[in-house]
């Protein structure tokens, strides 16, 4: 009898080990982030004898972040790709790569992420999420149907921040601004109708979503870092055995790297084409420069004053950010 409930119990554990993860993002089908995490999935499929398999719901079919993370909690989602914004209300910390006026170009950005990347992952996890990948979107720049030079027109500006953005709010009421909060949704109708003249977005971001038939000016600094994370229930996620979990995570931070990648080369690339279309690009001088990151330097101490964002990790991110060389940025 013994030996029957062994060999019973060994041809039932893989069975019992067997899991399928169904997450769900914004990202549209055939987009390239879509694709490369899809090609993530299948690596931990074939590496794992198809024990550990992901289902993606693109395109916003499972509502916004916040529906999605209201799905998780109830288990109808083990997981979701979710902007830094939404994943701060469970880990606050979450957003400090998009504190304004933070890094200078991409080099800033690779030195303080191989050292901070872990440390966000650790806090998150602690708030019951793996996170399986945090992708560099882009850089955000101001862009604006009117000429935008300085501080004084953004304060006369009506700038857009999408909802619940906590990091954007602050920023514009730092510099005396008053900004207008809608869904992403609406920021093009609002251009159109002039409830908004001043949006922040990746050069590729403003191109997919047509922003650049209505933009006539970009602002030439970087606003912020834009990421995205990839985070899945610890709950489910612990169900895996140790080693499956660790191909799960090799497989999707290789797939983050490719999507890094891509992402720096597509702006780039858009970046280009909006200037090929006639968007004007200004380039501040040093003095105007040095007056936007005191206004991020502010957004910065309010937060943790607040208690919105940790002084830890604020300075684990300041500690390991180098001085950029002149001129430096995501394109020539």
């Amino acid at each position: 009898m013994r030996i029957l409930l062994s060999l019973c119990l060994m041809l039932c554990a893989p069975l019992l080990e067997a899991q399928s993860f169904k997450i769900a993002t914004l990202a549209p089908e055939g987009s390239s982030w879509l694709r490369e995490m899809r090609a993530a999935a299948e690596e931990a499929k074939q590496r794992t004898d198809g024990r550990v398999t992901f289902r993606y719901y693109p395109g916003g079919v499972m509502g916004d972040d916040a529906t999605v993370m209201r799905k998780i909690r109830l288990g109808q989602l083990q997981g979701g790709a979710l902007t830094a914004s939404e994943l701060s209300i469970v880990y606050p910390d979450a957003v400090v790569y998009g504190l304004p006026f933070l890094f200078e170009g991409p080099e800033q950005v690779a030195a303080v992420r191989s050292e901070v990347d872990p440390l966000l992952k650790s806090g998150i996890r602690a708030k019951g999420f793996e996170v399986l990948s945090i992708s560099g979107v882009g850089f955000a720049y101001l862009m604006s149907t009117r000429p935008l030079q300085s501080i004084e027109h953004l304060r006369a500006g009506k700038v857009w921040i999408p909802n619940n953005d906590l990091i954007s709010e602050r920023t514009f009421t730092s510099g005396g601004v008053s900004p207008i909060p809608l869904p992403l949704s609406d920021v093009f109708t609002s251009l159109q109708t002039g409830l908004i003249d001043i949006v922040g977005n990746t050069p590729a971001g403003a191109i997919a979503l047509q922003w650049h038939t209505r933009i006539k000016h970009l602002f030439d600094a970087p606003l912020a870092l834009v990421v995205g994370y990839v985070v899945l229930d610890n709950r489910a996620f612990g169900r895996l055995s140790e080693g499956d979990r660790a191909i799960v995570l090799e497989a999707f931070g290789r797939a983050s790297q490719r999507i890094d990648a891509e992402n720096l080369r597509a702006d780039v690339s858009a970046l280009a084409a909006l200037e090929a279309e006639g968007v004007q690009r200004f380039r501040p001088d040093a003095a105007e420069l040095a007056r936007w990151r005191e206004v991020g330097l502010a957004v910065r101490r309010s937060m943790i004053e607040r208690g919105e964002l940790s002084a830890e990790m604020v300075d684990a991110v300041l500690a390991r950010l180098p001085t950029a060389p002149a001129g430096d940025g995501i394109a020539p």
